[in-house]
């Protein structure tokens, strides 16, 4: 009796691993993990089969046949680029949509601000500013140049603009006389010396130098952050990383645990070693983001373009009153320089000094200002903008830790034993390895060649570094050198430098658009040293209009 008990006992035993290993052998589970996915295989074994035609996954027993191998390292690499794609969209549409808000912005008020200059100068000056309107649409086209990369030096622009509006201002001033281009080239050899528009040209220069060279190094910054962020992220990789990918990702089927998730401390080495020049990136990309954040706060303070465009046609018509109000100083001393011109006729002459003096100027109302494409003023763009900025630092490096974040591709717990490494199921010992290319030399999953950086890397970096460069002389109210198309190999600085308009902080607050008054009254101040006027050039003005009159009369 024991020995029949015995032998039934023995049977059962017999059956129960018999059952348990034909069990381990079936590869229903991955035949339907395959389907799920998406993978259409000619044949999927039913139990599993010898592995040596396999070159990277186990080559004991397997549920995977050789196309299915090759099929897992085609789809390794494509799960591997969209993941880090996904990972990185957050941060490439951000510099995306920042730079065309803040190109809108500047853009749009730089066109508003032409127009509201437009507007208040035909009302108030008439015909002698549409018969000398090109002057003022060569000062926007120019500003505008400049933001859009162009090679424009701005001193040396505002330099021409003020030239030729006191070439301008001064023929219809003497309209009496016949002023020659011969004679106008005399007249602006005078401009330093006579200061004829009085302090407004030293103190505007120095505000739209050091605003525009901070925008258009701050756009511009952009600009290569947005192009940077687009090409690191489409990753080029390896087959020492495929390899290690479809090791991790895939060779689960292979062993027909297909739901089995790599170990997130098993994810962390291989996106460490297929991410290692990225992460190479880092340190430029943060420096280069420091540098952004500063130019952005100098853009919120003393060089903030807003500020300095909306009252541009104020302090232009400023000029233009006390260019007016000391004509009669300032031609003196010209006609000491350059002798007397030849008398116009007189009733000529007449007729466009009362033109001119018949302008009155409608003083400033802060209330007007310019709608803007973007919706927003520059402060509240800007400090969107720094938010931005401030999370995408670090990002290269942790980049690895993104990828395996959550439990779309790794385990949740870096200590989880119910997970894949890469052998089996069971905890993963090895230790993670630091960031960067030169930390990969023992990573035990990725043989990654520490020696051969990634050319479009290195490229990046050294984007990054010159940008970096830019942004601090911005930071300091230095311009570089932008190339633009029409360049011909110029490598030297094209921009304002950092001469006259290079003040300080404290000067540059200062310079605030004064509100003019209707119909200022009061003796007119001298801006140029020397004798007292004659009283010729007066008289004779006086005279010109009473003639006017007397024959308007008749």
């Amino acid at each position: 009796m024991f020995r029949i008990e015995t032998i039934v006992c023995t049977f059962s035993v017999l059956y129960v691993a018999a059952e348990s290993d034909l069990k381990a052998r079936n590869c229903s589970e991955v035949r339907e993990a395959c389907t799920e996915r998406g993978f259409s295989f000619t044949h999927v074994p039913l139990q599993e089969i010898a592995g040596e035609h396999l070159r990277v996954c186990s080559r004991g027993t397997t549920c995977c046949t050789q196309e299915m191998e090759d099929r897992f390292g085609q789809q390794s690499k494509q799960d591997f680029e969209n993941l880090v794609d996904e990972t990185s969209h957050e941060l490439r549409s951000t510099f995306v949509s920042r730079h065309k808000k803040f190109d809108e912005f500047f853009l749009e008020l730089l066109e508003n601000t032409e127009r509201s200059l437009n507007e208040m100068f035909v009302r108030t000056y008439g015909k002698p500013y549409m018969q000398n309107s090109e002057v003022f649409q060569n000062l926007f086209a120019e500003l505008k140049r400049y933001y859009t990369g162009g090679n424009v030096n701005l001193e040396e622009m505002l330099n021409d603009f003020w030239s030729r509006l006191l070439e301008r201002m001064f023929t219809l001033l003497n309209s009496q006389y016949v002023i020659s281009e011969d004679y106008l080239e005399c007249v602006s050899k005078y401009t330093d010396q006579l200061k004829p528009f009085g302090d407004v040209p030293r103190k505007l220069k120095a505000q739209v130098t050091r605003a525009f060279i901070a925008a258009r190094t701050f756009v511009q910054g952009l600009s290569v952050g947005r192009e940077v962020a687009h090409r690191v992220s489409k990753v080029s990789s390896s087959p020492v990383c495929i390899r290690a990918l479809t090791k991790m990702l895939y060779c689960p089927f292979c062993q027909g645990v297909p739901a089995l998730r790599p170990c997130r401390n098993y994810c962390l080495n291989v996106m460490k070693g297929c991410l290692a020049n990225q992460a190479d990136l880092d340190p430029e990309w943060n420096q280069y983001i420091d540098a952004m954040l500063l130019v952005a706060q100098r853009l919120e303070g003393p060089f903030n373009i807003e500020s300095v465009m909306e009252p541009i046609d104020v302090k232009i018509s400023e000029a233009i009153m006390n260019m007016q109000e000391n004509s009669a100083q300032v031609s003196y001393r010209v006609f000491q320089g350059c002798g007397q011109p030849k008398a116009a006729e007189l009733a000529r002459s007449a007729r466009g000094v009362s033109d001119v003096f018949n302008a009155r100027f409608r003083p400033y109302s802060p209330e007007e200002r310019p709608t803007t494409a973007a919706g927003t003023s520059l402060d509240r763009l800007v400090v969107d903008i720094k938010e931005k900025l401030k999370l995408s630092k670090k990002f290269w490096s942790a980049l690895p830790e993104e990828t395996c974040a959550g439990e779309r591709v790794a385990a949740a717990g870096a200590e989880d034993e119910q997970c894949w490494n890469g052998h089996t199921k069971g905890r993963y010992f090895p230790e993670v390895q630091k960031d960067g290319l030169t930390n990969q030399l023992n990573n035990p999953e990725v043989s990654v060649d520490i020696t051969r950086p990634d050319t479009l890397i290195r490229q990046q970096i050294m984007a990054l570094r010159v940008m970096t460069n830019k942004l601090k002389n911005a930071y300091n109210g230095n311009d570089i050198y932008f190339q633009d198309s029409s360049d011909e190999g110029s490598s030297s600085g094209s921009g304002s430098g950092c001469t006259e308009s290079c003040t300080t902080d404290s000067d540059f607050l200062a310079t605030e658009a004064p509100v003019v008054e209707a119909d200022r009254g009061g003796p007119a101040e001298s801006s140029a040293a020397g004798p007292a006027p004659s009283l010729a050039l007066p008289v004779l003005l006086a005279l010109s209009a009473l003639v006017v009159l007397h024959l308007q009369a008749r």
